[in-house]
Parts: structure tokens; sequence; C-alpha cells
């Protein structure tokens, strides 16, 4: 009977995926660049900048798509930066599930180890899916997940965050015990993403996703596309 229940729970996941895909995404979805002034879109996995070290499948333009009300939320956190000079960079925001797939992918291909100096240099890769760094879902498909850090305003440049973005290892957690202006960084990310709704995740100090989101239950798969 479980085992049943869990099926149609999934089959409903993909229906309501399929209908809502069948709409125009621009009805549901945004282009945050153009609704947040000052936003600096960064998305890595259009390009080779990523653990991949190759552009990842379901990207076929460098922007940041979310849900209507991510966006609203997000730009209220970009007006209560600036007033200290600051403001958000994007890495990554909506993500389609055949991107995700091909995570899965890559991470069970143990031959393909090109960027591990760089993202995962203290973890095996058999070791990915268990220490939680890559899941065969993710929230980002839901559309109102972002991965963000800050930015001088004036020089548009990265704050240091105390490690780069999607580096694998214990350092990244938000929690980690790290330098106390590193540490003051992230607890002012966190801090004001959380007064805008956001739940911040504990193994990523620059995942957060909308607490109240209108999609909980569908993972979308419409490529990452300029609406």
């Amino acid at each position: 009977m479980r085992m049943r229940a869990a099926a149609l729970l999934v089959l409903g996941s993909i229906l309501a995926s399929a209908s809502v895909d069948a709409r125009s995404a621009s009805e549901t979805f945004v282009d945050v660049s153009r609704e947040i002034e000052g936003l600096i879109v960064e998305m890595r996995y259009f390009g080779s900048d990523n653990f991949t070290g190759r552009p990842v499948a379901g990207y076929e333009a460098p922007v940041c798509l979310l849900t209507r009300e991510a966006a609203s939320a997000l730009a209220d956190v970009q007006q209560r930066l600036k007033p200290f000079g600051l403001g958000l960079k994007v890495f990554d925001c909506y993500r389609p599930v055949q991107a995700v797939a091909d995570f899965v992918a890559w991470a069970k291909d143990l031959q393909d180890e090109r960027r591990k100096a760089e993202y995962y240099p203290s973890v095996p890769k058999t070791e990915l899916f268990k220490q939680g760094y890559i899941a065969d879902r993710s929230s980002h498909s839901r559309g109102s997940t972002v991965d963000v850090t800050l930015v001088d305003l004036r020089s548009r440049t990265e704050l240091s965050m105390g490690s780069p973005y999607d580096f694998f290892d214990p350092i990244s957690w938000p929690a980690a015990a790290i330098d106390p202006d590193i540490r003051a960084k992230r607890l002012l990310l966190q801090t004001l993403m959380s007064a805008a709704g956001f739940a911040p995740y504990e193994q990523e100090w620059w995942h957060f996703t909308l607490k109240n989101e209108p999609f909980p239950d569908t993972y979308f798969d419409f490529p990452v596309a300029v609406l």
C-alpha cells in the first residue's frame, strides 16, 4: 500500500510538471536580471567554469530564471544591501531536471575528475552522493531556489566568503569554524535572505530556497533560455 501511494505521488509530480510546462514559462517565471537593478548574473552551468568542467545539459542561455515570488523576495534583499554599498551575484537559479540528471551521470563517471582540485579536493568522488553534495533531485528545479553571494557594488567584485562557490567541503557549511570576518559576511547574507523569506541550506553558504515557494511539489524541465 505504501509503495502504491509513493508511486502515485511521483506520478502526480510528473503530471503536474508536464501540465505547467505546457503553458508559457513567462507566465510563471521571470528573468531576474530584468526585475532587479544591479544584479550580477554569472550562470556557471551555462559555461565550463563549474565542477563538471563543461556546459551542463538544459542551460541554453546565461539567464537567471525564478518564480515571480522568489524574484520579488530576492529584489528585497538587493534593496536592503544597497545602503551598505553591497549587492548580489547569482550563480544558479532555476535548474531543469535534465541538468540534475546530467550532474548525476557526471558523479557516477568516476574516470572524470578534471576539476577535482578546484571543487572537491578532499572528498572522494565516490562519496559525493553519500555526503549530500550531489542528489538525484534538486530544489532548484522547483524554481524558487537560488545560489547567491555578496558583491561590492562599486567594483562589482565578489566578497570573500571563505570558500568558492560549489566547493564540496565542510568549510562551505554556513556554520563552519572560520575567520570571524568571513563568518560575519556569511551571517549578513543569511540574515537578509532569511528576512526576505528564504531558508538556508546547512551544507552550502550560497544556497537558499523560498520558504513559501509556489510549486513545492513540481520539478520543472523546460530549458534555461531567454523568455
